[in-house]
């Protein structure tokens, strides 16, 4: 898109899971199991207490599409997916009936529930969603949205989640006019220019109210990002839309502007939000930006605009109130050393920036406590890794088999919209700023035997850093059902689908380039599935090989 940030839309709504099913086990189950391997039966010992998560946690989802796509990679780009994985991402919910949309949130809403965790979840099907570009698609009428999000709604309940209303969604409106009267590039020929700007603040504003129905879910508008509308104009945009009935808004959504240029935007956003609605006289249009009096381009020159809400609170009687005023949360997915400046000269039609640029960084780690005022969450809204679409920089250029080709990458083809791009993940975590933490184990978890309701398998935990571990704890989780019944070789429980194994009593320690194996044996409702990606050893995220 000209403008705005693509988003994934890779469909969330084929992964059902069977997470919080526990098989009974049976003293026969028990007895296949071992039978399956050969091995003897050891007193259970009673689970070690692991206070529960905080409920400001952002969660991780076991099975996230960043986990399928590590299983069907190896060597490097492997373990750049095993640790983007990770952290906490987003969920994209993007089409389906709305049956299905309840499942999806259900199942996401309760697995991060059960984790004691909360997940964020991007709401992504709104009629004509990217102007019919790249991310293409969304409902065909109102209607069908709003049963859409009601479906959504109605999948979260009364658990915690935080919804990502509409990426784009204000950022572009089909044949709207901004403030300055100008009539925006979006121009469908089959929408009803004479309805359409309405239907969209209808349809925002309807998902508004239906989400904010559960108490504990909050709600983002879009509030695109210092590097596109002003805060003026996006300020208007978001008050028809019903920002003072949502949480807030969101801001960089799988784009890349710097933080701090962010955290000024947003800022000046709910700054303009407060005035326009609070003062019998001040309107949108008043407000200032980054555009004036500051000047986009000189990062300096933007406390010229500071000041001017800093007059404008003055002149109407009114002060800055951050416990009223509408918060934000920013996507710092891939903004961890800012946008992309193209190569002078390159000749491309259009080098969309916002498109796959080369050489960018992840940002800061996703949290709900930032510690800057307004600022309610860090997230990474987009998943990290997976592509913006197979860009051209307005070449048209294509390879034999029809795919767009990328000069800024080489002339290759990017993957599609939501597919996992390898090199694009490889640069995110190499570039990282701040950087990640280099992995200090390594993981080999291997299923030696399966029958359609026993399992067993075989772990091996390497000390790759180069500190001694003691009593070491290794944590995972399935996402299918099983069960784990013993350890030989390491105290292993379970509670729920989260799996901890212990080093034994009076093991040695695990010293740098050191293993431990243990062998497991366990049931399961339905033949087992895919292995476990992400391992943790004393909470440290592991490689695995």
């Amino acid at each position: 898109m000209t403008n705005g940030t693509l988003q994934s839309t890779t469909p969330h709504l084929q992964r059902p899971r069977r997470r919080g099913r526990r098989p009974a086990v049976t003293a026969s189950a028990l007895a296949v199991a071992l039978a399956v391997v050969g091995l003897t039966a050891v007193p259970a010992t009673a689970a070690p207490h692991h206070p529960a998560p905080s409920p400001t946690t952002p969660w991780v989802d076991p099975d996230s599409t960043t986990v399928q796509a590590a299983r069907t990679l190896s060597g490097q780009a492997r373990d750049d997916a095993v640790l983007l994985g990770s952290y906490a991402s987003a969920t994209w919910i993007t089409s389906g009936t709305p049956t299905e949309a309840k499942a999806e949130a259900q199942r996401v809403t309760t697995s991060a529930a059960d984790d004691g965790a909360v997940p964020t979840i991007v709401v992504y099907d709104i009629p004509y969603r990217d102007c019919a570009q790249y991310s293409a698609g969304g409902a065909q009428d109102t209607a069908a949205y709003d049963a859409f999000v009601d479906g959504v709604a109605a999948g979260i309940g009364d658990r915690p989640a935080i919804v990502i209303l509409e990426p784009d969604g204000l950022g572009i409106i089909p044949w709207n006019t901004d403030l300055g009267g100008n009539a925006e590039w979006c121009q469908p020929a089959d929408v009803d220019r004479a309805t359409a700007v309405a239907d969209r603040y209808a349809q925002l504003n309807h998902a508004v109210d239906a989400l904010k129905g559960g108490d504990r879910t909050r709600v983002y508008l879009d509030g695109t990002h210092s590097g596109w509308l002003g805060a003026g104009d996006i300020a208007d945009r978001l008050i028809k839309a019903g920002v003072e009935r949502a949480d807030g808004f969101f801001l960089n959504a799988s784009n890349y502007e710097s933080t701090d240029h962010l955290v000024k935007y947003g800022t000046w956003i709910s700054d303009c939000i407060e005035l326009s609605t609070q003062s019998s006289w001040y309107q949108p249009s008043y407000c200032g930006s980054q555009y004036y009096p500051a000047s986009p381009g000189d990062f300096s020159t933007w406390a010229l605009t500071d000041q001017k809400y800093a007059d404008d609170f003055a002149s109407t009687g009114l002060t800055p109130d951050p416990a009223h005023q509408a918060h934000f949360v920013i996507d710092t997915s891939r903004n961890g050393v800012g946008p992309w400046t193209p190569p002078a000269g390159n000749g491309w039609p259009d080098a969309q920036v916002w498109c796959n640029p080369p050489d960018r960084g992840a940002g800061a780690r996703p949290t709900l406590d930032p510690g800057v005022p307004l600022v309610d969450a860090y997230l990474w809204i987009k998943v990290p890794g997976e592509s913006d679409g197979q860009c051209d920089r307005g070449t048209g250029d294509t390879d034999a088999a029809g795919r767009s080709t990328d000069p800024a990458r080489g002339g290759n083809a990017d993957p599609a919209a939501g597919a996992w791009f390898a090199q694009q993940a490889r640069e995110l975590v190499a570039l990282a700023s701040p950087p990640f933490p280099t992995p200090t184990c390594q993981v080999t978890y291997r299923a030696t035997k399966v029958t359609p309701h026993t399992w067993a398998g075989a772990v091996t935990v390497r000390n790759s850093g180069t500190s001694t571990v003691r009593g070491w704890e290794l944590t995972w989780s399935y996402t299918d059902g099983q069960r784990a019944v013993l350890g030989i070789g390491a105290r292993v429980h379970q509670s729920g689908d989260d799996v901890t194994a212990s080093a034994p009593r009076g093991a040695h320690a695990l010293r740098p380039g050191a293993t431990a194996s243990f062998a497991l044996a366990g049931t399961a409702s339905t033949p087992p599935g895919d292995q476990p990606m992400l391992f943790r050893l004393d909470g440290k995220a592991c490689s695995v090989r």
